[in-house]
C-alpha cells in the first residue's frame, strides 16, 4: 500500500461521509504503523502499560501532593476528580453506545505490540480520556502543573495508535471526552482563581521594586528557614529578620518604625500579631504563608513568594475587614474566627500535646478528650436572651462551605460577622457532629446561623475560654464583637496573570 493518504472527499451523503471517514480513519492507522517513530520504541509500549487502571496518573497525583504546596495538592485532587469522571462517562455510557472492533493488527510490528491485547470495544479510547481528563484537570487548577503533564499526557494518548489497540478518530473522541469531563469538574467546583475574593476594595499601596521599603518578620518556630530565603531571592532589596516567637511582637514594632510596608511570614497567630501592628501605625501589610492553616493568606488569594512578590513590585493591594472583640480592658483583633465554648477548649488541649505527637495527631486527640469531658453548656445572653450554648462561632466575612469541605471566605470586605450556634442541651457530641455535617443550614433545633455587623454576649461566666486566630484567652462577663470595614491594607495580586 502507497504510504499516503488518500484525502478526497466523497459526494455528499450520510453514509458516504461515514464510509470516508472510516475509511480515512483506516488509512491514517495504516500510515501511523508504517512509520518508524525514533526512541518511540522502548517508551510508548511502557508508557501505555503503565496507564491501564489510572496507576500512571494516581502516581503522578501523589508526587504532586507530595511537592507540599497548596496549588499542587489542589492540581492533583482535580486532577483526579477529573478523570473519575471522564472514566465513568466512558464505561458507562461511551463503550457501551459505539461497539467499534479493534484495529487489525497486522501492520503494526510485533515489537510494539502490547503483550495483553484490550478486550473492550475500540471507540473510544479510555487511555487517552484519562491522560486528557488527567491533565486538563491539573492545568485548570495549575498551568505550570500542567505545563509538566501535558507532554505525558499527549505520549500516552499516541501511544494507543502506535501500539495498535485504537484507531484515531478513538483517541481523537476519548481526548475531547477527558477534556469535557475536566471542564465540567470545573463547572461543579470553581478552581481557586475561579473564586478567588473580590477585588472591588482596591487599595493604593506603594510599589516597592526589589522589595525596597519592606521589612519582613519571619517566625522561625515554623520552620520559615526556606521561605525567607526565597523571599530574599525574589525581593533582594527586602529585609527579612528571622525571629523566634516570643520575640515576634517586638521585633514587629521595630520594624513598623522603619518600614513603608510590614510583611510578615508565619501562621495566623502571628499574622493576627503583625495585622494589630500594621493597623495601629497605619502601614499596609504583605502576608507571607508560613504556618500549618495560612487561613488568611490562602483566603486572600497568597500562597508563596511568586504572588506575595508580584503585588509588593506592582503595587497592588486590596483593602479587607478587620473584626475586633472587646471584654472590659481585654481586647484585640481576628482576621479569621473568634469563638466560644467547645472549641477554644479543643484550642488548648491541641496545643497542650502538638510538641509531642504532631498537629494533626493532637488535633484528634484533644477532640476525643474534648468530648467525653462531662461539662456544661456555656450560659451566655444571646441576642436578648439567656441561651445555653455548646459553641459560638463568629466569622471575619462570611464563610462558604460545600458539603463537608473546608470553609473559605470569597469576600473578605462584606462587612459581615459570620455566626454560627451550637445550643446547649444533652449530647454535644452529637449536636456538633450534626452540626459540622449540615455546614450552613440553618433551621435546625441544634443549630442556627446568622450575620450581623456586631454581637454582644451578656452574662459570660468567670473562665470563659475565647479563641481568636489560633489564640486563647480568658474573658466574663460582657463580650463583644464588631467588624472594622475596610480596615487593613494587604498586598495582594488584583490583576490577571
Amino acid at each position: 500500500m502507497s504510504p499516503d493518504v488518500d484525502l478526497t472527499v466523497p459526494k455528499p451523503g450520510r453514509h458516504a461521509l461515514r464510509d470516508w471517514l472510516l475509511a480515512l480513519d483506516n488509512q491514517l492507522f495504516e500510515f501511523a504503523a508504517e512509520r518508524h517513530w525514533p526512541a518511540a520504541e522502548p517508551v510508548l509500549p511502557r508508557l501505555s502499560r503503565s496507564a491501564n487502571h489510572g496507576v500512571l496518573w494516581f502516581a503522578t497525583a501523589a508526587a504532586m501532593a507530595a511537592s507540599r504546596t497548596p496549588r499542587g495538592r489542589r492540581a492533583a485532587a482535580r486532577g483526579l476528580a477529573s478523570l473519575s469522571l471522564a472514566s465513568l462517562t466512558i464505561n458507562t455510557l461511551g463503550k457501551r453506545s459505539v461497539r467499534r472492533t479493534r484495529p487489525v493488527l497486522d501492520p503494526v510490528p510485533l515489537v510494539r505490540q502490547l503483550k495483553r491485547q484490550p478486550i473492550t470495544t475500540s471507540f473510544p479510547s479510555g487511555h487517552s480520556a484519562s491522560a486528557a481528563a488527567f491533565a486538563t484537570g491539573v492545568a485548570l487548577e495549575s498551568p505550570n502543573w500542567g505545563a509538566v503533564v501535558a507532554p505525558v499526557a499527549f505520549s500516552v494518548a499516541m501511544s494507543r495508535v502506535y501500539t495498535g489497540v485504537h484507531f484515531p478518530s478513538d483517541v481523537l473522541a476519548g481526548a475531547a471526552l477527558g477534556a469535557g469531563a475536566a471542564f465540567a469538574v470545573r463547572g461543579m467546583v470553581p478552581t481557586r482563581a475561579q473564586s478567588l475574593p473580590s477585588a472591588r476594595h482596591r487599595a493604593d499601596v506603594p510599589a516597592l521594586p526589589d522589595g525596597v521599603g519592606l521589612v519582613v518578620v519571619a517566625n522561625t518556630a515554623s520552620g520559615n528557614g526556606d521561605r525567607a530565603r526565597a523571599l530574599r531571592a525574589a525581593l533582594p532589596a527586602a529585609e527579612v529578620v528571622e525571629s523566634e516567637p516570643a520575640d515576634v511582637p517586638a521585633e514587629l514594632e521595630k520594624a513598623a518604625a522603619r518600614a513603608r510596608a510590614l510583611g510578615v511570614c508565619g501562621g495566623d497567630g502571628t499574622v493576627n500579631a503583625a495585622a494589630e501592628v500594621a493597623l495601629r501605625h497605619g502601614l499596609p501589610l504583605a502576608v507571607l504563608p508560613g504556618g500549618t492553616l495560612n487561613h488568611f493568606a490562602y483566603d486572600l488569594g497568597i500562597e508563596g513568594v511568586r504572588d506575595l512578590s508580584r503585588a509588593v513590585q506592582q503595587g497592588e493591594g486590596v483593602r479587607v475587614d478587620a473584626a475586633r472583640f472587646a471584654c472590659g480592658t481585654k481586647e484585640g483583633i481576628f482576621l479569621n474566627t473568634c469563638s466560644l465554648g467547645v472549641y477554644p477548649e479543643l484550642v488548648r488541649e491541641r496545643e497542650r500535646w502538638s510538641h509531642l505527637i504532631g498537629g494533626w495527631s493532637a488535633g484528634v486527640l484533644a477532640a476525643l478528650r474534648v468530648v467525653r469531658t462531662d461539662r456544661h453548656p456555656l450560659e451566655a445572653e444571646f441576642r436578648g436572651k439567656a441561651r445555653p450554648l455548646w459553641l459560638l462561632f463568629a466569622g471575619n466575612g462570611t464563610y462558604h462551605r460545600m458539603g463537608l469541605t473546608p470553609g473559605r471566605r470569597l469576600d473578605l470586605a462584606d462587612g459581615q460577622l459570620d455566626v454560627r450556634v451550637v445550643h446547649g442541651g444533652r449530647r454535644p457530641a452529637l449536636r456538633l457532629l450534626s452540626a459540622a455535617l449540615a455546614g450552613p443550614l440553618t433551621r435546625s433545633p441544634a443549630h442556627a446561623a446568622v450575620q450581623v455587623g456586631r454581637l454582644h454576649l451578656a452574662s459570660v461566666a468567670p473562665g470563659t475560654l475565647l479563641a481568636y486566630d489560633g489564640e486563647v484567652t480568658e474573658v466574663e462577663g460582657e463580650v463583644t464583637l464588631e467588624k472594622l470595614p475596610e480596615a487593613l491594607t494587604v498586598y495582594r495580586p488584583t490583576s490577571e496573570n
